[in-house]
């Protein structure tokens, strides 16, 4: 052991230095003056202006009111007399299958058959809403009509 490489075991803290030399001090790493250099600072996100400019969405606008059920496909009488036979059972399946109707998004939609145009044929709708005057029709034409 020789006396120049003995260290000591609590060195001397080294002084915090004020002033321009030092490491913080003057601005504090804030740079210069400005918006940025202000305690509590907040800089607006520049999106938001943007997001502002947009219109906004209120309720369900013109078609406030509109109804959100989805409407039932609509089919005519005088189209059932033509691809039915006598005593064929119509329901939403057998329109798919004679390609009457789609389906919406993978199911059977609903159905609803209006009065327009004339049945001879003696049918049995199964499963479907009626309106009353293609109640009428099918039924005079000896027809069922079933839920």
């Amino acid at each position: 052991m020789q006396a120049h490489t003995l260290k000591r075991v609590h060195p001397n803290k080294k002084r915090r230095i004020v002033g321009r030399g030092g490491k913080h001090a003057k601005t504090s790493g804030r740079g210069t003056k400005g918006q940025n250099a202000r305690a509590g600072h907040k800089k607006r996100p520049e999106i938001r202006d943007f997001i502002k400019r947009l219109p906004k969405l209120r309720g369900r606008g013109k078609n406030i009111n509109t109804s959100i059920e989805t409407k039932p496909h609509v089919i005519n009488l005088s189209a059932l007399d033509k691809k039915f036979k006598a005593g064929d059972i119509v329901s939403p399946q057998t329109l798919l299958e004679k390609g009457m109707i789609g389906t919406v998004s993978g199911k059977l939609p609903k159905v609803k058959i209006l009065g327009s145009g004339s049945v001879t044929n003696k049918l049995t709708i199964k499963g479907m809403r009626v309106s009353e005057s293609a109640r009428l029709a099918l039924e005079k034409a000896g027809g069922t009509i079933e839920k």
